[in-house]
């Protein structure tokens, strides 16, 4: 999955790198961001095997599974109506606890009363284009709105283990393309502005939704302070014989350095 992971972000980051290089530099900003997410987990979980069908199982009533923070970097590129960036967010939980009812998992039963250590490891890689239809940035305070699109990519893994049955672990990747929409808005000039967007797509009853609205202020040239809220939805339906439904929201905090 490392593996995998790397040439991912190394293919990103080289399609970023040659979509901006016919662009003047006059006429690119660039940068990076660095966020720090607190997201409540709710999730449920499904794993089959050979024809052996798992229990629907709670990551945090069943398994104990608790909220933990995370961090996102970004990189991103553009000029005045294009705007490109890879972000990359990891999500991990793991917990311990004895089972309250048999679970099945991965074609293995934990019974009742089973001490059990689970997790959940997903890595994210985005990739966005926007384009803004409306740009008046250099009306008033400034106001702008675009359409998006990107591709999410995930990598995931789940895993129970006990001292009676032993470790089960499953592992799931997933490409997304998504369209969605963004708007930024200059409350002060050069000083306070709020941003939100957001992208989804369904098919064959897997459904992915990713939203975030922020304020951010600039105190000084090139460096932005963030404030804001994130969701994000992952419904998956039968791929690597994993099912889930899976939502992370919370705020977040970040800074930016931008030129």
């Amino acid at each position: 999955m490392k593996q995998t992971s790397g040439v991912i972000l190394a293919a990103i980051a080289a399609f970023l790198f040659v979509i901006t290089l016919p662009l003047p530099a006059g006429a690119m900003e660039f940068g990076a961001r660095g966020f720090w997410w607190m997201p409540t987990l709710n999730a449920n979980i499904r794993v089959d095997k050979s024809g052996i069908q798992g229990d629907n199982i709670s990551l945090k009533d069943d398994l104990g599974l608790d909220d933990r923070g995370t961090y996102s970097v970004e990189a991103f590129a553009g000029t005045k109506n294009h705007h490109f960036s890879i972000m990359y967010t990891p999500l991990e939980y793991s917990g311990s606890k004895t089972t309250n009812r048999t679970i099945t998992f991965n074609g293995r039963i934990y019974p009742v009363n089973t001490a059990v250590d689970s997790s959940l490891k997903i890595r994210m890689y985005d990739m966005e284009y926007q384009y803004d239809l409306i740009n008046l940035e250099n009306i008033m305070a400034g106001f702008s709105i675009g359409i998006l699109g990107k591709v999410k990519y995930i990598a995931g893994e789940t895993k129970i283990a006990s001292a009676e049955t032993g470790e089960l672990k499953q592992t799931f990747t997933v490409p997304i393309p998504m369209i969605g929409a963004g708007m930024h808005i200059g409350l002060i000039a050069d000083l306070l502005e709020t941003r939100v967007k957001g992208a989804w797509i369904g098919y064959s009853g897997n459904s992915f939704y990713d939203a975030s609205a922020e304020i951010s202020l600039t105190p000084f040239p090139f460096l932005d302070i963030h404030g804001g809220y994130r969701l994000m939805k992952i419904k998956v339906d039968n791929i690597s014989d994993v099912y889930g439904d899976m939502d992370f929201y919370g705020p977040y905090v970040g800074i930016s350095i931008g030129f």
